[in-house]
């Protein structure tokens, strides 16, 4: 059998088993189209040599990560294909890596959008939610779920929260932060519901609400409330987003000295890979130190 046979039997053997819709195969057909008119001698008896000359290729010709990954995907599936129907006894994808995903750099604000967003809170505890976001990286989940017995005592600088899994952990407070939340816990009591059992269920969080079935605010009010201020900060809504000011917290921290260790801490993640997108601002910072401390730099 040609390669175009064989191809076409496995994109009917996708659609009539695996259900793929049109897209899926007519994208697996000019993948694996464009690998037969590329690989010396064609798929059908390719080597793992010819193959992995292919998949080098693709660099040279310009085609990104991601369609790189798609093709080698297609190959894949179809020699497992070919070896399920005894047309070739190897797979000469069997050696082959995938392109790594570029990591993207996550989205950050200015310090000075941030003390925007903060001047222009509609109210007390506006601006204590924009305050725990940044000023202490809470995930929005995080700070939906704050009991009010979470709320720091007199004398307190640090709060104990519940993140991901379960796990505790003690999130420290700046000044701005435990003022905000001061003038939010005066102000909170008269915007409980006044119906008792609403007020019963809201008055549990420390970020109440009286029209969540739960008595708390939800995750899509606290978007709301950012898109806001986002707007009346003269900053597109589209920049501005809870995840957002925990980047800018951890991005601010980095380029103010702090390790990727201690960021790693704060932000709760349980492995210091997930911190290492951070590692960008931390080698400028690296650099600046360098080129104006350095005393072999410093020499004309």
């Amino acid at each position: 059998m040609s390669d175009s046979a064989l191809i076409e039997a496995f994109l009917e053997m996708l659609s009539a088993e695996r259900g793929a819709r049109a897209n899926t195969l007519d994208a697996y057909a000019r993948d694996l189209e464009d690998a037969s008119g590329e690989v010396r001698g064609g798929l059908k008896s390719a080597s793992a040599e010819a193959i992995e000359g292919y998949v080098a290729g693709m660099g040279r010709r310009g085609l990104s990560p991601a369609t790189a990954r798609r093709r080698i995907s297609a190959l894949r599936q179809f020699y497992r294909f070919l070896l399920g129907e005894n047309v070739r006894a190897d797979d000469p994808t069997s050696r082959l890596d995938a392109p790594k995903r570029a990591r993207s750099l996550p989205k950050t604000l200015a310090l000075e959008e941030i003390e925007r967003l903060i001047a222009v809170a509609e109210s007390a505890r506006d601006k204590a939610l924009i305050e725990l976001l940044y000023g202490a990286g809470l995930r929005v989940s995080e700070l939906v779920a704050l009991p009010l017995r979470s709320a720091p005592k007199p004398g307190q600088e640090h709060m104990i929260i519940e993140g991901k899994g379960g796990k505790e952990r003690l999130v420290v407070l700046g000044r701005p932060a435990l003022a905000a939340l001061d003038a939010h816990l005066e102000a909170r009591v008269g915007a409980l519901p006044k119906n008792e059992a609403q007020r019963e269920r809201a008055a549990r969080w420390l970020f109440p609400s009286a029209s969540a079935a739960d008595g708390k605010l939800t995750r899509r009010r606290v978007a709301q409330i950012l898109e806001a201020a986002a707007v009346k900060a003269g900053i597109s809504p589209a920049r501005v987003s809870p995840h957002v000011l925990r980047h800018a917290f951890a991005t601010h921290l980095v380029e103010g000295g702090a390790d990727l260790r201690t960021v790693q801490t704060l932000l709760g993640h349980a492995d210091i890979a997930t911190t290492q997108i951070y590692t960008h601002v931390a080698e400028g910072r690296l650099k600046t130190l360098v080129e104006t401390k350095h005393p072999l730099a410093k020499k004309k």
